[in-house]
């Protein structure tokens, strides 16, 4: 059982983290090997997002059709939380932490994730961000706000690392994510002396190369992992859902601060993915996230890996 400050603060309150969250199974969900780098998907729980967070500003009568082929509600989305560990030789890499305890109730989970798997927190010798929404950093930190990968060294995009550390980001970016910007700050002033940081094309560690996917975020990052032939693409929220992010990528997402940026790089990389045909780990895709892009008569499609 791993005990946690934060396990210890729920058994206090007379109630444990599985209690709130009812029965969490499969926390591990899927295992992808490329010769001798192991990566397994790390569930964080899943969020609850108005719909409104990303159909607001689609065609509302268009995209009708796609939310009945999807069974999906315009009210609530679930998306799952699947980061991504990679083992290789003697690193230990966390592609993204989770939201913490701070940011939504059916997340936050990772810890239990990891030690499913038999890894400690302080056995992660690597915590790389995609980028740094509250679901992708907030895990950072415990609730007694100290570092929980406390042997790690951080990596973060030069881009995104000056978008949230610049004080006129919170006067910037809207009321709506304001919070987001301050609860970035704060995380990232925390690590400062620990973080490193790259740009577009740097391998910042053997075999796992940066990839710009601008516009969901300033200095948004996906991550191309490669041993020989084979290659894996950690998607980070690039390409953020299983539905609408496929069928219409071109159309403009609530979730993406850029919008029209984030829209040409979804097809950019959607077509170099499904031409090259190779596997994606998503963050919010369906299921483990694991899977490939196929190309169809008018958009794309995502084929979870059975």
């Amino acid at each position: 059982m791993l005990l946690t400050k934060r396990s210890f603060l729920s058994g206090a309150a007379g109630f444990s983290s599985a209690a709130v969250l009812g029965s969490i199974p499969n926390l591990t969900n899927a295992q992808i090997t490329l010769a001798d780098m192991k990566l397994d998907v790390v569930s964080d729980g899943s969020l609850s997002l108005p719909g409104s967070f990303i159909f607001g500003p689609m065609p509302q009568d268009e995209l009708a059709p796609i939310v009945e082929k999807y069974q999906l509600s315009t009210d609530v989305l679930t998306p799952p939380c699947n980061a991504t560990l990679l083992r290789h030789r003697e690193r230990t890499v966390l592609f993204d932490v989770g939201s913490g305890p701070d940011f939504a109730p059916n997340s936050g989970v990772i810890l239990e994730s990891l030690d499913a798997l038999g890894v400690a927190p302080e056995e992660v010798t690597d915590v790389v961000f995609t980028h740094a929404h509250p679901d992708h950093l907030w895990g950072l930190l415990d609730d007694f706000d100290d570092p929980l990968f406390t042997e790690a060294r951080y990596l973060i995009g030069q881009a995104e690392w000056d978008y949230w550390t610049n004080p006129n980001t919170v006067n910037d970016i809207g009321e709506t994510r304001a919070s987001f910007a301050v609860g970035a700050a704060r995380r990232l002033a925390l690590i400062e002396d620990k973080i490193a940081f790259f740009t577009d094309g740097e391998e910042i560690l053997p075999g796992v190369a940066a990839r710009a996917t601008f516009g969901h975020t300033p200095g948004h990052m996906a991550f191309e992992v490669r041993n020989g032939s084979e290659s894996v693409m950690i998607l980070g929220d690039c390409i953020g859902n299983h539905h609408v992010a496929f069928e219409r990528p071109e159309w403009p997402s609530g979730s993406d601060q850029d919008q029209e940026m984030a829209a040409q790089t979804r097809l950019g990389l959607l077509d170099q993915l499904s031409h090259e045909k190779t596997r994606v780990i998503g963050f919010h895709l369906l299921g483990n996230g694991i899977g490939f892009v196929d190309k169809t008569a008018d958009g794309y499609a995502f084929v979870p890996e059975v």
